[in-house]
């Protein structure tokens, strides 16, 4: 499991995606504290006298957790039933501090050679360094459940409280007073599809929010960014992004779906049996009966190459992060990233990566992707190829492929297919390939 995905209550900000219906939940009497849509003295359409410009003291920063806690409660129809606080620190702040998202983490070869086989992060650097890249650019704000707090990340010349990651990580707080943050998935795909419930539920209510702050509620004005400063939000440049992205993206459709068909309540059976893969968050309809293949590797490695130690050995990679993939290496052309449907990465049925290493300091992997139909496995094997035929500076064989060393996937590839089945094999020589995976 890779623990840079279990960062459930990451904010990453870049708009709406969807077409979202705007909730009219019925609310209970929210005439007194105690009551939803009353916190701390503040009803949910109360005023609050606060200056944005010169930040907010401490009795502003109250009063405007307050009301956000009172609308959160009158949006999604449930009380707080605990306390929570709430911190601004500057993204230099976040940037030098190690207890946030994004912070230094230890080298991990197993994680690498994951997200290696994704062609996303290169040997020039480790998975470490790639996520704090993303995330010390792109995260808004975060709750951590230990504390209880809310920690909103600023990018304003005067730190201030951005008003739509106050709501956003607000129902993180909401779902873990309720005992919705847990997250015991073991693989990348499965992680990305239960953060897609969490992620989903927060990006909605958000939403949401801002649509009331347009239409109907009186709201503090967002702080205004630093100009002169390295602006903030993921980019759909860097495939990392584009990846850790998609709960945010299209969790919120999945929650709208159920919301419709039968309110909060379809939303709680999310959680009580969340999507096994994000092709059930990317297509709907696929959940919950379209239930991904277990496929597996059989090991042909000789004496010199072996797997890695590690719980679990291999890792499913999935909808989602194919699609990221496919569009950073630019093998899908849609604007429409957000939405993560192309031809090549749909009729995805399952996958499974099993990275090697040697005794010499090499390392390798077989990746074996099942699809539902043979036209599905064409597609996706003919933009993988295209990926590799421009960058080969050898073709050994029609279906090797030999990058060069300068290149950062610089590495030697197999490529085949039969009916529905693609399988990838790499190791860091052609003459390797075959001890891999003969």
């Amino acid at each position: 499991m890779r623990k840079e995905l279990l960062l459930v209550v990451v904010v990453v900000l870049a708009g709406c995606t969807g077409s979202i219906s705007d909730l009219n939940p019925v609310s209970q009497d929210d005439t007194g504290d105690g009551q939803i849509g009353q916190e701390d003295g503040y009803a949910h359409d109360d005023p609050v006298s606060v200056t944005t410009e010169d930040g907010l003291n401490e009795s502003e920063r109250a009063a405007v957790l307050a009301r956000t806690k009172a609308r959160v409660e009158k949006l999604r129809d449930r009380e707080f039933n605990g306390s929570v606080a709430v911190e601004v620190i500057s993204r230099d702040e976040y940037r030098n501090q190690s207890r946030g998202p994004g912070g230094p983490g230890s080298d991990d070869p197993w994680n690498d050679q994951v997200w290696e086989a994704l062609l996303l992060i290169g040997e020039d650097r480790g998975t470490g360094e790639a996520f704090g890249e993303t995330y010390n650019t792109s995260v808004q704000g975060y709750y951590s459940p230990a504390s209880n707090n809310i920690t909103i990340v600023s990018d304003s010349p005067t730190p201030t409280i951005d008003r739509a990651t106050l709501a956003h990580e607000l129902v993180h707080a909401l779902q873990d007073q309720y005992g919705n943050l847990q997250n015991s998935s073991h693989t990348q795909d499965r992680q990305l599809a239960q953060q897609s419930v969490t992620e989903g539920e927060a990006n909605y209510i958000q939403y949401t929010y801002e649509n009331r702050c347009q239409r109907t509620w009186d709201c503090i004005e967002r702080p205004a960014r630093d100009s002169g400063g390295e602006s903030s939000g993921g980019q759909p440049s860097d495939g990392v992004f584009v990846t850790i992205y998609q709960p945010y993206a299209t969790g919120p459709l999945l929650i709208d779906e159920q919301y419709g068909t039968d309110g909060w309540d379809g939303v709680a059976d999310l959680y009580e049996r969340p999507p096994n893969s994000t092709e059930q968050v990317i297509h709907p309809d696929t959940y919950p009966d379209e239930e991904p293949v277990n496929v597996t590797v059989p090991d042909r490695s000789n004496a010199e190459w072996s797997r890695f130690d590690h719980d679990p050995v291999a890792d499913t990679a999935g909808e989602a992060s194919i699609y990221a993939m496919l569009y950073a290496n630019d093998a899908v052309d849609t604007e429409q990233w957000y939405r993560y449907r192309s031809a090549p990465s749909a009729g995805w049925g399952g996958d499974t990566i099993v990275p090697y290493k040697n005794g010499s300091g090499g390392y390798g992997y077989v990746w074996a992707l099942e699809w539902d139909t043979e036209q599905d496995a064409r597609e996706f094997e003919q933009a993988y190829r295209s990926i590799l035929a421009d960058r080969a500076s050898e073709r050994p064989d029609e279906n090797v492929y030999r990058l060069p060393e300068s290149n950062k996937f610089g590495d030697a590839f197999r490529v085949t297919r039969s009916g529905t089945r693609v399988r990838i094999v790499n190791g860091p020589t052609v003459e390797a390939l075959d001890t891999i995976h003969g």
